[in-house]
């Protein structure tokens, strides 16, 4: 904690910004609450520390490689704005740890957290979120960004307007056409294909992660081997949920990725258009 502020008390961000109270810690800092000087803006301030094999990458436009999170968050964002991606405002990379000003909605809330609050969510307002995600998902992959870790947690919710914002790039990498051999998120967003060959593709991992999302959404829990099992012979089924939409889970969780729902037509689901 002490070396973190001492370095930032040399970069520009202890000057520009105000620091408030711890909003999060994990295994990759903390998070703050902070707020601009010259303006007031609500910000959160994360402050990860890098490790030895912590990879960077080059991003058109900066001269120096940028860690990975930063850059990625940063190409995420390149272009038109996206309201459901997260703004990154400001970072600073330090030898021995990043820091990084992202935008702060008031009031926000994770996704886990809402949806515990309420133990499942109607259909009409899982609709909602899951539009904004899909959406989110699919301009990161067409900028470039594989997020890789589309979880509740990783999901900022305001719970006035239920706007969404995709946040943490921390465990994502950069798209390719091949094949990926190592996955970083929660296991239980885990694609099949990677426990049974080794490897998976970015975009129907990505439906996967997804499929997951909505289940937990619309029932309160995890699919277990149970639910999996009926779901890969297309056969389940929910009396609370319409057709559409067990319909809907059972095209994204298909174990065969090449017979999973297309991320890119995923918006237009007979659900979608309840």
């Amino acid at each position: 904690m002490l070396t973190t502020f001492v370095y930032l008390l040399i970069g520009h961000i202890f000057w520009q910004y105000e620091f408030g109270p711890k909003l999060g810690e994990g295994s990759y800092g903390y998070v703050h609450a902070g707020t601009r000087c010259k303006d007031g803006l609500k910000v959160a301030v994360k402050i990860a520390e890098k490790t030895p094999n912590m990879p960077y990458i080059r991003v058109p436009g900066h001269p120096k490689r940028l860690p990975m999170e930063i850059g990625l968050t940063l190409v995420a964002n390149e272009g038109p704005s996206v309201p459901q991606i997260i703004k990154l405002l400001d970072w600073q990379d330090d030898p021995d740890h990043y820091v990084m000003v992202l935008e702060r909605p008031i009031p926000s809330m994770s996704m886990f957290s809402f949806v515990k609050l309420r133990r499942r969510l109607n259909e009409g307002m899982a609709r909602n979120f899951m539009w904004q995600v899909i959406h989110a998902a699919n301009i990161c992959c067409k900028r470039g960004v594989f997020h890789r870790d589309i979880k509740l947690e990783n999901l900022l919710v305001n719970p006035d307007t239920l706007e969404v914002k995709l946040i943490n790039f921390g465990c994502g990498t950069l798209m390719k056409d091949s094949a990926y051999v190592a996955f970083n998120g929660k296991e239980m967003f885990c694609p099949p294909e990677f426990d049974v060959d080794g490897r998976y593709h970015a975009k129907p991992a990505t439906v996967w992660s997804i499929g997951i999302l909505l289940f937990v959404m619309v029932c309160g829990y995890f699919p277990d081997d149970k639910d999996l099992h009926m779901i890969s012979k297309n056969d389940w089924s929910n009396t609370d949920l319409s057709q559409e939409c067990c319909q809907m889970i059972c095209s994204c969780l298909h174990p065969d990725p090449q017979r999973r729902l297309v991320l890119e037509e995923m918006q237009l689901h007979d659900w979608f258009m309840l």
